[in-house]
């Protein structure tokens, strides 16, 4: 097996537990990458050659070794792979009642470079390393032999692919199907496979979309960037008034629609196919009142040097959603940007919040439910936060 040598003092954050390794970190004087096969397995050393870990690798990548396991003499084989799949599925059945939930969660889970989400007998699968990728058949084939899963639909097509040197696609493993369906909080969701982002669900929220529950009953509510309503829709079961639910994608607001029939919540749930900020300031303009507003965009920092930038354009939303609370208002606002935490979320509320109002109050926190484990080693692991606020 080929062997990668650190540079010395770069092995601090290998031994602290961190999967990665920077191509700069690497003594390539002394092994070089060039000529290793990408997704190739490799031994991990320290300057002074001990071992360190053994990982995969990719010399054309930023990130040009991610690390599969720590003990000298146990491999990172399919039958890792397997117990590792085993070991992920244990603690989802552990906490959920039924099979809808993030399967695996990449580095969090032992697996890097490896997402699987689970609607009860499909799994849509996401891979974004090379890796992985050289892995994919033992994947399948560890998914179908471990819970059963016979429908798989491949979600390669994601920007980061070409980082790693890998082709983006989509395609399905066994049968094909039309809907991916969910069962959350007691409730039935149906999203067109098509029209899925990222792997189709967004699971991290689930406990966010629970604790609305307690915030719901009574109000009026406006859902933002709403996708297939599953915030819309455990708000008006949860007992709220009306709501209205914002998003872009004519197909996504079928599909709110089509739920909120599915769980006889039509007659509160009002869809609007329409930009976001667009539609913020329309219904300003209209005088529209809400007593509690949704605010769940997508990520408007991807890079770290883009933060200025997404943190402007974080203000901008929540600015225009705190003006259309009414007094006492429940604000709901989120960041699944990596780089903006919870702290930064909220000074950004503070800096945005609108001149006839006096104070926030933080009433509760949002993070990502425990199918999205965090690596206490690997800040990337934790993604999502923001929190739920008072604006009076």
């Amino acid at each position: 097996m080929n062997v990668l040598r650190l540079k010395r003092r770069e092995e601090r954050r290998v031994l602290a537990g961190h999967g990665w390794i920077f191509s700069n970190e690497i003594d390539t004087a002394v092994t070089p990458l060039k000529g290793l096969e990408a997704g190739s397995d490799v031994v991990i050393e320290g300057s002074d050659g001990r071992f360190l870990a053994h990982a995969y690798v990719n010399p054309a990548s930023l990130i040009a070794a991610r690390v599969t396991g720590r003990r000298r003499n146990r491999q990172f084989d399919d039958e890792a792979l397997r117990a590792r799949l085993s070991k992920a599925l244990a603690l989802r059945e552990r906490r959920y009642g039924g099979p809808w939930y993030r399967w695996v969660y990449s580095e969090a889970d032992g697996l890097p470079g490896l997402i699987v989400d689970r609607y009860d007998d499909v799994a849509v699968v996401q891979v974004s390393t090379a890796g992985m990728e050289q892995r994919l058949e033992a994947v399948l084939a560890a998914i179908a032999d471990v819970a059963g899963i016979r429908s798989v639909l491949l979600r390669n097509d994601a920007a980061v692919r070409e980082l790693e040197g890998l082709a983006r696609y989509r395609r399905w493993e066994g049968e094909s199907r039309e809907l991916l369906s969910v069962v959350e909080n007691d409730l039935r969701f149906e999203v067109p496979a098509e029209l899925s982002q990222k792997t189709g669900w967004f699971y991290d929220h689930r406990e966010t979309r629970r604790a609305l529950h307690d915030w719901a009953k009574g109000c009026r509510i406006l859902d933002v960037y709403s996708y297939a309503g599953a915030f819309a829709i455990n708000a008006a079961v949860a007992g709220a008034k009306d709501v209205l639910a914002i998003d872009s994608s004519a197909t996504a607001t079928s599909a709110i629609a089509a739920n909120a029939a599915l769980n006889q919540v039509a007659d509160r749930v009002t869809v609007r196919t329409a930009d976001a900020v667009t539609c913020l300031r329309e219904l300003q303009e209209a005088n529209e009142v809400f007593d509690l507003v949704v605010l769940d965009p997508p990520a408007f920092v991807k890079r770290r040097r883009d933060r200025d930038a997404g943190i402007k354009e974080y203000g901008r939303v929540n600015r225009l959603a705190m003006k259309l609370l009414g007094p006492d208002g429940v604000l709901v606002s989120a960041s699944c940007s990596q780089s903006v935490d919870e702290d930064m979320l909220v000074g950004v509320l503070r800096r945005n919040l609108p001149r006839d109002r006096d104070l926030l109050q933080v009433l509760g926190s949002v993070t990502q439910a425990p199918d999205h484990p965090v690596h206490p080693a690997m800040p990337e692991t934790r993604y999502l936060s923001g929190v739920i606020a008072r604006i009076t």
